[in-house]
């Protein structure tokens, strides 16, 4: 085998035998989960809490003036 094709085998062996690469694409079923759920947390909390909520923002933007 001609020394220069080295390299070219060397690349294909260990793109087809590196089992412990890392797959960087990540858990989309998992982001999107905790994406729906923190949404969902804050829709709850402005919900039961709006009035506290909107009466700290006021009091906290008055103290800065």
């Amino acid at each position: 085998m001609p020394r220069h094709l080295y390299p070219v085998l060397h690349l294909i062996l260990a793109l087809r035998f590196d089992r412990g690469r890392r797959d960087d694409r990540g858990d989309v079923p998992g982001w999107v989960l905790v994406t729906v759920m923190t949404a969902g947390m804050v829709a709850v909390i402005w919900g039961v809490a709006e009035e506290q909520l909107r009466s700290m923002l006021t009091t906290a933007l008055n103290q800065v003036r």
